[in-house]
């Protein structure tokens, strides 16, 4: 599976459509009218909204660019070294900072606008301020337009990166330019590699895929390496030595033995020795291509030499048991891109080096014993030894055979169909896997009117009776169902126990709710319906008297209350300050309660002109001087500021030069 997919990257807008975005959003998502008679708070409410969705917006944006961007220092090293090779890490890790910084800052400005706004005193001052903290979000945007422009191009290149997993099975293609790489990865693979008689043909790399064994690998095909410094190789250059660097492959190094390619095999041999120290810990196989042109056999002892000695280099780097070198074969192959010859084999010798050393790395690494551990064989210890071969039973084996031979024998609709005309002129017949006791009924014709009654009336004589035998045992199951304990099969003595019983059930259930229920809604039950004489004043008298509280001015205050009060106004109650604690109120004469009764005391509220030490006012005349001028001080400017949303103001609803003067034939819209 792809790790890394850079397709799905949104596009990054530029500074200017990037402000048309989100301003066209805040106006669409928005409220868009307000009237200058609408209350203060609901004012600042309407601006703050829109300063605040906007500030939303841009950080969402934005947000999404520095999330989508990948960090160099939380991917892959190939990614990381092959993006910084092809747009320099620090101008990339820049133009993402900015674009961080620019979030900050309009939420920020955001910030600090809607905290003015919660002090804006008019409309106008409302709308000033939602004007400028838009103003200065888009400022910030324009100010950054050169880095969102870098990285919408970094975006486009990005999609056009193949689509490389570095955790996966790799073979790896390497060599001068114009020695055959892009012509063997376009004969094992589907890629479609461009292929020219001229040097670096292929620019970048370029990915394909093939099968060995039942498994996927990817093939990468990396542009033509030149024998010079470091320092000095471009850009084309870097990007095949960043995938030698970083990636567990299997590694193809091209050699072309015919000297076509423009160089020969010593300048071939001298890059190989340059970059040995990429292939350390990887197999590498030495192809030697072109053999159509020339052979392998027909070089010159010099050339041979230089051949062998990278022979020998790629020997080291072979992963054997307990670390030696194993055969020398599959290290230096030949193969003709043309011709085809040997191509498959090097395919195969590549796959099976890089198979043979991902098992042994697994097997050396720790996971591999919480593995093993799952797994268990089961050998029986012999204790003779009589040889005692699968015993497999007759009558299975008997069935093997005759499934076999059934198997072979059996005939299917299509043999009978073509031994009967084909398609079109044969029909199955579908009565012929009828279960008959005689097969010669199959294909007989089934009437279905006989002496003027349905046959099918006719086919269980018996369906009368089944009907009947199931009625019946329904009918039993609702009676078993329906089974209820009644008084006719008890003794009176058992009725009058199952009568006290379910009373008793009743006036559990009934209490049970009264208490479950609030004060609030318990009702109270009137004297008519208290047939039990619970709720008395003897009753009430009884337990308050347990709790060892007097009774009897509670009794009393209950009878007062039980006369009918209709045009009875309320009166005071005594206040309770010197009389007992556990006493209830009574009644008493309106008259003597007036008496009693003490004013309560309420905290007074100061008029607005009321002088507070500390104001700088000499006394209550000059503060009430002093806010008259203020409040008409600022009379001119609220009255300025009640204007609309979109400020429509018509100064003068006719001005002088349009509804003056002698008017003339024709139109009198404008003069």
């Amino acid at each position: 599976m792809v790790q890394y997919n850079f397709k799905k990257m949104t596009v990054v807008p530029n500074g200017k459509d990037f402000i048309d975005i989100i301003l066209s959003r805040t106006q669409r998502q928005t409220p868009t009218v307000v009237h200058k008679g609408y209350a203060i708070n609901r004012l600042r409410q309407f601006y703050m909204r829109k300063v605040k969705y906007t500030q939303t917006n841009f950080h969402e944006k934005l947000s999404t660019i520095i999330d989508e961007f990948p960090r160099l220092d939380d991917i892959h090293p190939f990614y990381g070294d092959l993006l910084h090779v092809l747009y320099n890490k620090d101008h990339y890790k820049l133009a993402l900072g900015q674009i961080n910084t620019a979030r900050n800052l309009i939420s920020k400005i955001a910030k600090d606008y809607v905290k003015l706004l919660k002090y804006g005193d008019s409309l106008y001052r409302c709308k000033t301020l939602k004007v400028a903290a838009l103003g200065r979000m888009c400022t910030v945007i324009k100010r950054i337009g050169p880095s969102l422009a870098y990285l919408e191009q970094i975006r486009q290149h990005m999609a056009r990166l193949p689509s490389i997993d570095p955790n996966t099975r790799t073979v790896l293609i390497c060599g001068y330019p114009n020695v055959g790489k892009s012509s063997f990865i376009n004969k094992i693979t589907r890629a479609d590699v461009d292929v020219q008689p001229y040097a670096f043909t292929t620019k970048s790399l370029f990915v394909g895929h093939t099968d060995y064994k039942y498994l996927r690998y990817q093939v990468i095909d990396t542009p033509g390496i030149l024998d010079r410094p470091f320092e000095d190789r471009n850009i084309i250059e870097m990007c095949s030595i960043t995938a030698l660097a970083h990636l567990r492959a299997a590694v193809l190094f091209f050699l072309d033995i015919s000297g076509s390619c423009g160089y020969s095999i010593a300048q071939q041999a001298a890059l190989f020795h340059s970059i040995k120290s990429l292939f350390m810990n990887k197999p590498l196989i030495i192809v030697c291509n072109k053999t159509d042109l020339q052979p392998l056999e027909g070089i010159s002892e010099e050339d041979m030499k230089l051949v062998t000695e990278m022979k020998a280099e790629a020997m080291k780097t072979v992963i054997g048991q307990g670390g030696e070198a194993m055969n020398d074969d599959g290290v230096l192959l030949t193969m003709s891109t043309l011709t085809e010859e040997g191509v498959i084999s090097v395919k195969n010798a590549a796959c099976e080096r890089l198979l043979n050393q991902r098992v042994e790395l697994k097997m050396k690494s720790k996971k591999i014993n919480d593995c093993l551990n799952r797994f268990h064989v089961a050998m029986p210890k012999p204790r003779d030894q009589k040889e005692r071969p699968p015993c497999i039973p007759q009558a299975v084996l008997e069935a093997k055979a005759k499934q076999a031979a059934e198997k072979e024998k059996r005939t299917t609709e299509k043999d009978l169909e073509n031994d009967n005309g084909g398609a079109g002129v044969y029909s199955a017949s579908l009565k012929k896997n009828y279960i008959l006791a005689n097969d010669e009924w199959k294909e007989d014709i089934m009437p279905e009117i006989l002496d003027g009654h349905n046959v099918f009336d006719f086919v269980d004589p018996d369906i009368l009776l089944r009907l009947e035998e199931l009625e019946r045992e329904e009918g039993l199951q609702q009676a078993d169902d329906d089974y209820e304990m009644d008084g006719m099969e008890l003794t009176p003595e058992e009725q009058k126990a199952l009568a006290a019983i379910r009373k008793k059930k009743s006036l559990l259930i009934q209490q049970h709710r009264i208490k479950k229920s609030t004060a609030e809604s318990r009702p109270t039950v009137p004297r008519k319906f208290d047939k039990d004489r619970e709720f008395t004043t003897k009753r009430m008298g009884r337990q308050l008297s347990e709790l060892g509280i007097d009774p009897a001015r509670a009794i009393d205050r209950a009878r007062s209350r039980s006369v009918s009060r209709r045009g009875r106004k309320r009166e005071r109650s005594v206040d309770g300050g010197d009389a007992d604690g556990d006493d209830m109120d009574v009644d008493t004469s309106h008259k003597k309660l007036r008496t009693m009764s003490r004013p309560r005391s309420r905290s007074r509220s100061r008029p607005p002109t009321d002088v507070v030490p500390g104001e700088g006012f000499k006394d209550s005349f000059q503060k009430s001087k002093a806010l008259d001028k203020a409040r008409k001080s600022v009379k001119n400017r609220n009255k300025n500021a009640r204007r609309g949303e979109a400020d429509r103001v018509i100064p003068n609803l006719k001005p002088k030069h349009l509804f003056s003067g002698k008017r003339s034939n024709g139109k009198t819209q404008r003069r």
